[in-house]
């Protein structure tokens, strides 16, 4: 079948037919360990999705293995990227709007490798037009968005001295990791912080589930006291009681993450005063169509919002979400990139962080393409 895409002109041809799929996990190596509530991580373990047409135009796509997050390992992801290739292959296409659906009904969950396959059918789509992927959803609303900058739980470090070097780099956002060191060690390093850095410099915490309901209240309702613009994902996922009582504990906005997989759960935590807003991930929601629509949603409920990636993201997923972060409807807690965490990148052409700041490619499509030799380094699952 093909389909008709509306928001070309006419006379543009969109049209074309997929030849092949190709699907591989990669292992890449982080700066250092990255230590987030219940888990270390010391590598990137991602998926690689490449579509070729069949005029020998190229489109990448990539997911990040997040077992405790999405369910998918990255045998599991190229798995189910090369089960959806099967019937993608032959496929003509000739609408970008068509193509969630179109993934969405190959087969049951699996949402970071339907967004990888997404992603890389979007970066043809924009190749064959000549406009780079954030066009394809519609007006730009901002030529850069602040980057969300990791600071570490690592006690070793002195995060108070390390904010105030990304401040002077242009940063304007950070994010404090807690619930990995006891409640009252993670207290007073998100005051510390806060109270370092200056007002109009945007300063949050997340614990990824990593306390029980009443060390997340106790943290809320101090977090209350010094400041903080959310407090993200205090508890469990499916726990929107506890997230509630963290919301009436304190004066701060209250965002989920992990829980926080489809509009539905949206519209539940917003029903049951659960969360002000929350993290929007390709790799949760299924793919950049899915993250727009979730997005416009939340502006109609009020809700803040943030684009982010999983640690970590090699240039391809991060500049994903960067042609994303220009044309969402609101970014108010920023856009977090992972890319920077890397030792190393697959393409020659990094996506840059400058002035605490990212901006998507202008070039058609995706604008980033791998380097093969540093591919074939670091493939592990072919």
């Amino acid at each position: 079948g093909s389909w008709r895409l509306s928001f070309f002109t006419k006379g543009e041809n969109l049209m074309f037919k997929m030849a092949k799929l190709e699907a591989f996990a990669i292992s890449v190596p982080l700066t250092s360990l990255v230590v987030m509530s219940g888990i270390v991580i010391p590598t990137a373990n991602n998926l690689i999705v490449r579509i070729e047409d069949t005029d020998g135009i190229v489109g990448w796509g990539e997911s990040a293995s997040g077992p405790t997050m999405t369910g998918e390992t990255p045998e599991g992801s190229v798995a189910a990227a090369k089960f959806m290739g099967v019937p993608l292959v032959g496929q003509e296409i000739e609408d970008v709007t068509a193509i969630p659906d179109i993934i969405r009904d190959l087969m049951y969950g699996n949402e970071g490798a339907k967004s990888a396959v997404e992603v890389a059918l979007l970066d043809i789509a924009g190749q064959k037009v000549g406009k780079p992927m954030y066009a394809l959803f519609g007006e730009k609303l901002r030529d850069r968005m602040p980057v969300l900058k990791l600071l570490s739980a690592d006690e070793g470090s002195n995060e108070r001295e390390a904010a105030l070097k990304f401040a002077d780099e242009g940063y304007i956002a950070f994010k404090v990791k807690v619930g990995v060191k006891g409640l009252k060690r993670d207290i007073e390093r998100t005051q510390d912080i806060r109270t370092a850095l200056p007002t109009p410099m945007r300063v949050s915490a997340d614990a990824n589930q990593g306390y029980n309901r009443d060390d997340a209240v106790q943290f809320a309702a101090a977090a209350g006291e010094f400041g903080l613009d959310f407090f993200e994902q205090p508890v469990h996922g499916r726990d929107l009681e506890g997230m509630k009582a963290c919301a009436d504990a304190t004066s701060i906005l209250i965002g989920a993450d992990e829980g926080f997989h489809s509009q539905a759960d949206v519209k539940r935590h917003h029903e049951n005063g659960a969360a002000h807003g929350g993290s929007l991930k390709p790799i949760k929601l299924g793919g950049p169509s899915e993250v727009m629509k979730t997005a416009k949603l939340m502006v109609g409920l009020d809700m803040r919002g943030n684009l982010s990636g999983k640690m970590a993201d090699t240039s391809i997923a991060s500049t994903a979400i960067s042609h994303l972060g220009v044309v969402v409807p609101q970014v108010d807690w920023d856009v977090m990139m992972s890319t920077p965490y890397l030792a190393d990148d697959i393409t020659d052409t990094p996506i840059q962080v400058i002035d605490g700041h990212i901006a998507p490619p202008e070039r058609p499509g995706l604008g980033i393409v791998p380097n093969e030799e540093k591919l074939a380094r670091y493939t592990v699952i072919r």
